[in-house]
């Protein structure tokens, strides 16, 4: 009886342990195509030869990047208004996965107008905040966010895998409450 006292805990916590290896086995794959994946991604040329992305460091974090692409001329939105960490931005976007899976868009919205979702920078992911805080109003890119700066090792929702980077087409439409400072 006293045996059965100590061999029934180590049997339950080893099963238990199975159970939460399992569950991180089923990603190994997805996790290996996303790091293979980045890495290509990062070291993508133009037929000219130069970088595709530019990687953009966070400032706070040592490890946290994004890539950019950027679809517009910046030099005619340098002296548009960029957002800090807790502005509010209005943006356009689409999200996808590696493989081309679209997981959302605000083109699916009408509030608080046609396709713009507006929310606090800070209040968005890693990724997010790293790369719109590089951008201007009118500024069009297309960001590449790690896992580590999306939604991690757990995913969001049924759409989103842990270990999943996450690919936005986004435009930067306004900064609402911010005015354009006196020249």
């Amino acid at each position: 009886m006293r045996l059965l006292k100590y061999i029934l805990p180590a049997v339950l916590l080893l099963s238990l342990a199975s159970c939460l290896g399992a569950e991180d086995n089923m990603y190994d794959d997805w996790r290996s195509e996303n790091i293979q994946w980045m890495a290509q991604e990062e070291t993508r040329t133009n037929p000219d030869g130069t970088p595709y992305y530019e990687r953009i460091q966070a400032p706070w974090d040592f490890q946290g990047y994004v890539l950019m692409k950027w679809h517009n001329d910046r030099k005619a939105t340098e002296k548009n208004l960029s957002p800090m960490s807790n502005s509010t931005i209005d943006m356009k976007y689409h999200g996808r996965l590696i493989t081309g899976e679209a997981f959302d868009s605000s083109y699916l919205r009408t509030q608080p107008r046609d396709s713009v979702f507006r929310t606090k920078l800070n209040n968005t992911i890693n990724g997010w905040i790293i790369g719109v805080s590089q951008m201007h109003v009118g500024d069009s890119c297309t960001i590449v966010i790690p896992y580590m700066q999306g939604y991690g090792t757990s995913g969001s929702g049924n759409r989103i895998k842990p270990y999943s980077n996450l690919i936005f087409d986004v435009k930067l439409v306004d900064i609402p409450g911010y005015e354009k400072p006196v020249q």
